[in-house]
């Protein structure tokens, strides 16, 4: 499933204009999270979005013309909610719930640092994926190779 839209400053305008930085999340059943910062939200890197969807895949959306053409694009099955009709969930399997989830998490974190610069937004998201997916707690040695690029159990 995936979604776009995240804003590293408060904008005047409603809704992804030029004052934000779009950035695709797409994020699957079990909680695999990844991000694409994008140079425009109408502008879909299809190279990036295929090497992470599977020829088996259904992409789930919240009705991004940009994100159906992509998927035909790709060739994958897309399904498109309607979240400005109410509605949430089609067939009671196909639903962008998740991912609107992580990333109203996401937005909420960002507040507190009041603006980030863009220069810095991929470490931010990279930093909000390792504390989404750490369980309990995350250990100072678990941050430090993490911010390594190597990952532990530990």
């Amino acid at each position: 499933m995936l979604h776009a839209s995240v804003v590293e400053r408060k904008a005047s305008k409603r809704g992804l204009s030029d004052e934000q930085v779009p950035v695709l999340i797409c994020r699957d059943r079990t909680g695999s999270t990844t991000n694409f910062i994008l140079e425009k939200a109408n502008k879909i890197n299809i190279a990036a979005l295929k090497s992470i969807m599977a020829d088996d895949a259904i992409l789930c959306t919240d009705g991004s013309k940009a994100l159906g053409a992509a998927a035909r694009e790709i060739g994958i099955v897309h399904r498109s909610i309607n979240l400005t009709a109410g509605v949430r969930v089609i067939a009671k399997v196909y639903h962008v719930q998740n991912v609107n989830a992580y990333d109203s998490r996401l937005k909420e974190w960002v507040r507190r640092f009041h603006g980030i610069a863009t220069r810095y937004l991929a470490n931010y998201l990279g930093w909000r994926r390792m504390i989404d997916q750490a369980s309990d707690s995350l250990s100072p040695r678990a941050i430090v190779l993490a911010a390594l690029g190597m990952y532990s159990d530990q």
